[in-house]
């Protein structure tokens, strides 16, 4: 049986939630930037729209939802394969290293990319 310790909310369904909610919010991130390349705009107009508080807080949600939305997705992939069912003896150290990997890696690209916006 898997425990919801590691999951990122308190229960299966604030989980699905919390995914659903940050698909849309990049959703319409998407849209919003595919809009604006449709439009056609140079350099100047790119970085003004990003030099706005208004785009860089939706970009940091942006970004944010991307990581819960990861979380959430690369939790659900490691307890639904990695177990010891399927890979012996070895599945829970597997699925415990492959969740660190993948927060770490996680919370490297949450770091990095709220850097380069507000750095």
């Amino acid at each position: 049986m898997v425990k919801s310790v590691t999951s990122f909310g308190r229960s299966g369904l604030s989980d699905w939630l919390l995914q659903r909610v940050s698909g849309v919010i990049l959703l319409a991130y998407a849209i919003c930037l595919g809009g604006t390349l449709v439009i056609g705009v140079n350099y100047a107009q790119w970085q003004a729209m990003f030099a706005s508080t208004g785009m860089r807080v939706f970009t940091l949600l942006a970004i944010l939802s991307l990581a819960a939305h990861a979380w959430i997705g690369m939790w659900a992939v490691g307890t639904d394969y990695l177990t010891e069912r399927m890979l012996g003896t070895k599945g829970n150290i597997l699925r415990l290293a492959f969740q660190i990997g993948c927060s770490l890696a996680i919370f490297v690209y949450v770091i990095w990319g709220t850097q380069i916006l507000w750095g």
